[in-house]
């Protein structure tokens, strides 16, 4: 049986005393705790930029010894009644209660049995951390050189964990996977080191270090990738290719797995932070699709385009001026985008993150099967991998989402935010941080960033895509939806390319309901946005209501409305007061 949540509104919704209670110094004392013994397991966590000295244990007994834990906090958390909390307090009660919650959830569904799927894989996330800046100099690449020694056991106990689920049907559908271990075979077949992924931190060591302690780095890391590295990788790539993808369910639906109906709904649960069901998500996006699309029509006219929307379609994704010709030109574009929202910004945002954001190419190994674009604190990932897939037009409403004031402005402010505790600084909750990156994308309109048709109606296609998956994810795990028709209906609905269109459904099917979170949250902010707007009238301001969304960090939906009951009632004002 899966985890049953209580009412978000029931645990936090009560206006409580301001000043700090005997239960604020309870409930502290459970948080922390909990977050230390978090720290210790290598799973909380950490600031932009930390280099991790070692990988964190994956095995059967340390999924049991979480379980277990999270199991006991939760015990201690019902043990307080919430309407005796502070105001601050009951904020961070609604939250921690939930990240204990999905935690639970992930456990009890067993997900550390599937490691994988079509869009991420424990192996390629692990390959993210040799593209780090390393600022910490000789510590960051001693840390580095340490977790590559983990990687072995590490991927002992990965394939420990798949097989348990290879054996009871808990896989990614095979279709989904196809390709998947390009990036396994390219380091399993690496004759030389230095030419790996890992390798990298190492090829431009900085000129300021003494060369001995270069030279003995980069020795102690040909030996570590070619002694640890490269053999667990050969060792995976004979798992992967001779039992588990010959191995894995031919079936689309989650609810086809064991207590499917039961597995989907914790996944509703964890991603959107909602109690919603299936049908009303589906009957939601239903809606929001024929919403947007009469919008769509009204923008292609506004283009001059005389034929149907599916014609439209067709010309975006075939006339060359749509498309960069180098990933150079790709590159500039989104720099110049962002550029474009950092001369507007102070009109629409109190306080600005310290650090800016970096743009880089997704890197070429997992480029092919990945996302448009990734972003957060660490930067912006452009894909530049077949570029007739990747539009311009839609190149204005990426950069909103994925940089500034979308992933990386909010993570960013998250993480430079001390007024809260680390576990709500360093945490990410899907419905709220997707949901934020896509209500940029709308903002953007306002903001004046999308100047021609097309770039407004990239972003509508984009807004499309999202209500889209509304439909697409509920349609295949419940609904018996065949990939085929998936396919169809986000081509005949978005302006997005094949390609992209592949990758998404395929995305969908392997990860259920993780593309929920976006429109859900994006429709909630939205929500929360006119109903201050409505309440303060003249004394509503832009800036201040961002700022105050912005300061949450990253928190469940019911807990972002209590935070603007609270907006409201003190008349509007910024948490940070920058905006007033």
């Amino acid at each position: 049986m899966l985890i049953r949540t209580l009412p978000l509104a029931a645990l936090v919704f009560a206006l409580p005393a301001t000043a700090q209670t005997a239960a604020d110094t309870q409930f502290r004392a459970i948080a922390d705790a909990e977050w230390t013994w978090r720290q210790s397991e290598g799973i909380g966590g950490r600031a932009p930029g930390t280099v991790r000295d070692n990988i964190p244990d994956v095995s059967a007994t340390a999924q049991a010894r979480r379980l277990a834990k999270w199991e006991a906090t939760l015990k201690q958390l019902d043990g307080i009644d919430p309407t005796t909390l502070s105001t601050e307090d009951a904020v961070n009660y609604g939250v921690y209660r939930q990240q204990i919650e999905a935690l639970i959830d992930d456990q009890r569904a067993l997900e550390w049995q599937k490691p994988l799927n079509s869009d991420s894989a424990f192996w390629s996330n692990l390959q993210f951390s040799a593209r780090g800046d390393f600022a910490g100099g000789e510590k960051d690449y001693r840390a580095y050189l340490s977790m590559l020694g983990d990687i072995g056991t590490h991927f002992d106990q990965q394939i420990a964990n798949m097989d348990l689920g290879l054996a009871r049907g808990f896989t990614p559908p095979k279709i989904v996977m196809q390709g998947r271990d390009a990036s396994v075979e390219a380091i399993a077949n690496a004759t030389d080191p230095t030419r790996t992924v890992y390798w990298q931190p190492f090829a431009t060591l900085p000129a300021s270090m003494p060369e001995a302690t270069r030279n003995q780095l980069q020795d102690q890391a040909r030996a570590r990738i070619t002694q640890t590295v490269i053999p667990a990788h050969k060792k995976l790539l004979t798992y992967l290719r001779g039992t588990y993808f010959p191995g894995m369910r031919d079936g689309l639906a989650a609810t086809g797995y064991e207590d499917g109906a039961e597995y989907y709904a914790s996944r509703i649960r964890v991603f959107t932070t909602t109690d919603m069901t299936a049908d009303q998500i589906h009957q939601l996006g239903l809606s929001e699709v024929a919403r947007i699309r009469a919008r769509m029509e009204i923008v292609k006219a506004e283009a001059g385009f005389s034929g149907d929307l599916a014609a439209f379609l067709t010309f975006l994704k075939t006339d060359p001026q749509f498309y960069a010709t180098t990933p150079e030109q790709l590159l500039k574009e989104a720099a110049w985008h962002s550029q474009k929202f950092d001369n507007v910004a102070s009109r629409w945002f109190g306080r600005m993150p310290r650090s800016r954001v970096s743009i880089k190419p997704v890197p070429d190994d997992i480029a092919p099967f990945y996302t448009a674009g990734r972003g957060g604190a660490g930067g912006y990932l452009v894909n530049t991998y077949d570029l007739p897939s990747r539009p311009l037009y839609s190149l204005p409403a990426l950069t909103l989402h994925e940089a500034d004031p979308g992933h990386h402005w909010q993570a960013t402010l998250s993480a430079e935010n001390d007024a809260l505790p680390e576990w709500r600084r360093y945490t990410y909750i899907s419905a709220f941080g997707e949901g934020w990156g896509l209500y940029a994308e709308a903002l953007g309109e306002e903001m004046g960033m999308y100047t021609t048709p097309y770039e407004l109606f990239g972003m509508l296609s984009y807004q499309m895509w999202r209500a889209a998956r509304l439909v697409v994810d509920t349609g295949i795990h419940t609904k018996g939806w065949s990939r085929d028709r998936a396919l169809a209906f986000m081509r005949d609905n978005t302006a997005l390319s094949d390609h992209e269109v592949t990758t998404e459904i395929d995305r969908y099917i392997g990860w259920p309901g993780q593309a929920l979170s976006y429109y859900i949250g994006q429709l909630a902010i939205q929500r929360e946005r006119a109903r201050a707007e409505k309440a303060l009238g003249a004394k509503f301001a832009i800036r201040a209501f961002h700022d105050t969304v912005l300061s949450l960090g990253s928190v469940p939906l019911p807990v972002l409305t209590q935070r603007i009951d609270r907006f409201i009632a003190e008349g509007g004002v910024s948490p940070w007061g920058e905006a007033e």
